[in-house]
């Protein structure tokens, strides 16, 4: 039987991890799900004891500080848990033997590059969200050869907050919307991403190392909305505005395509 404990349990990729094995229960497969009352991330001491405590072949980190805004004012949070809670769990999983699969992001980039996002492109975050998932990265894969990083790109489910939601929310609250039509990326559903994280335990797969995981489909903000209100059959009038009449605390790539290789 394999152990696997997810972290970051709550959010929308462990809720979607949740929900998929739920669905399909196997039971040579057991799963631990903890949240951040559950599990510290942030708390090297706490880390440490709880796999002294507890065997896992794979490890799953979901948790996150992914508010991308108000990391702008709490980047010590927000390094606490993007970069240092890596850094303890990716020290445990080596002490213990266990596979690490760690989530990140397109935001590692800059947005500047014509064309999709490989692995092998250099990475240039403008914000500090961005800058703390890269730390993370550096740091699982400085400490712990049986890594893997998967990056995607706005996520989407039914749990937590996201673009779609809050645009199902506003279109029935609002008769008109602005959306942002010059940053492009792959939106992505977290259930599909959450099926392919279990393909590889599935799998045993040992082809460690970094992959991009994102839908098939580029597109703007604006031709996000759009599909969302065809889906909605909403009434609502959608704006195309440039990023320039949008200002937020964190900076935006324009362009986070990532090219697929999982």
């Amino acid at each position: 039987m394999k152990k696997i404990l997810v972290t970051g349990a709550n959010g929308q990729l462990g809720s979607c991890i949740q929900e998929t094995v739920n669905r399909n229960p196997n039971e040579l497969l057991q799963f631990r799900f903890e949240d951040s009352n559950g599990l510290d991330i942030t708390n090297a001491e706490q880390v440490a004891e709880y796999f002294n405590q507890n065997t896992f072949h794979y490890v799953v980190n979901c948790a996150a500080y992914t508010a991308v805004d108000k990391a702008e004012s709490e980047p010590e949070r927000a390094y606490e848990v993007n970069a240092i809670g890596v850094k303890n769990i990716a020290i445990a999983c080596k002490k213990h033997n266990s596979v690490l699969i760690h989530i990140s992001t397109d935001y590692v980039f800059d947005g500047e590059k014509i064309g999709a996002y490989t692995i092998h492109d250099s990475t240039n975050p403008k914000n500090v969200y961005g800058k703390t998932k890269l730390e993370g990265e550096e740091f699982a894969f400085e400490i712990h050869p049986k890594t893997f990083v998967i990056r995607t790109s706005w996520v989407y489910s039914e749990y937590g907050n996201n673009f779609v939601k809050t645009m199902r929310r506003l279109f029935q609250e609002k008769e008109e919307l602005s959306i942002v039509n010059d940053q492009i990326g792959k939106p992505t559903n977290a259930l599909r991403l959450a099926e392919k994280i279990l393909e590889l335990i599935h799998t045993e797969n040992t082809n460690f190392g970094l992959y991009h995981y994102a839908s098939d489909e580029a597109m703007t903000w604006y031709e996000f909305a759009v599909k969302i209100k065809e889906q909605m059959q909403s009434n609502i009038m959608l704006k195309p505005i440039a990023t320039s009449e949008f200002p937020t605390a964190a900076k935006r790539p324009k362009n986070s395509v990532l090219e697929v290789n999982l």
